[in-house]
């Protein structure tokens, strides 16, 4: 083998490593996902056909599952929020602690963070679709 070769070869082993692993990890997630779906879909068949009248548990058990999703997807998006005004504050900080002698507000980078986290919690907190209540809560 040549001498300048072997970090290639390393190169191409770890890449073929990491997409191989990736490969992997995607279709156990995906197996996982449809067996769950599977599971669920049984256990709703079973709650419908036990019901003499219809599968009204059914359906407020599917609406009690969306609910709980939708709550779960808004507080990510706060906390994504809240987590990007975090980082553009602490980079206007850092960046003004390490650049004391330039004359430049390069500080300000770190604004653009700062206000995408605002855009986030302005969206989530002002014009998200509102969260619907239940029947029984009205």
């Amino acid at each position: 083998m040549a001498p300048g070769t072997a970090p290639f070869v390393l190169a191409g082993i770890a890449s073929i490593a990491l997409f191989s692993f990736l490969a992997v990890a995607v279709w156990s997630s995906q197996r996982r996902r449809e067996r769950e779906a599977y599971y669920k879909n049984d256990a709703l068949k079973k709650i419908a056909e036990s019901q003499g009248v219809g599968g009204n548990s059914a359906i407020e058990f599917l609406h009690e599952e969306e609910r709980v999703s939708t709550r779960r997807r808004r507080e990510g998006q706060k906390l994504g929020g809240l987590i990007t005004v975090a980082v553009g504050v602490s980079m206007m900080i850092f960046i003004k602690a390490v650049d004391r002698e330039d004359p430049d507000p390069s500080y300000l980078v770190g604004l653009i963070p700062l206000f995408i986290g605002f855009a986030l919690l302005a969206y989530e907190y002002l014009l998200a679709p509102k969260e619907e209540r239940s029947r029984k809560e009205q």
